[in-house]
């Protein structure tokens, strides 16, 4: 696995588990679904670290 597949790996997963193909046009849910994931992420380091 690469790191590029790590990174996607959420979105990926989401799009299987939807049945949909994460390469083709469910492309903008995976990375709807990743975008999500990291900012969610990253508020909470944030919050902790930081504030």
């Amino acid at each position: 696995m690469s790191l590029a597949e790590a990174f996607l790996w959420p979105g990926t997963k989401v799009c299987e588990k939807l049945g949909v193909d994460p390469q083709g046009e469910a492309a903008l849910i995976r990375w709807m679904v990743n975008t999500l994931v990291y900012l969610v992420a990253s508020l909470i380091f944030v919050w902790i670290f930081v504030v």
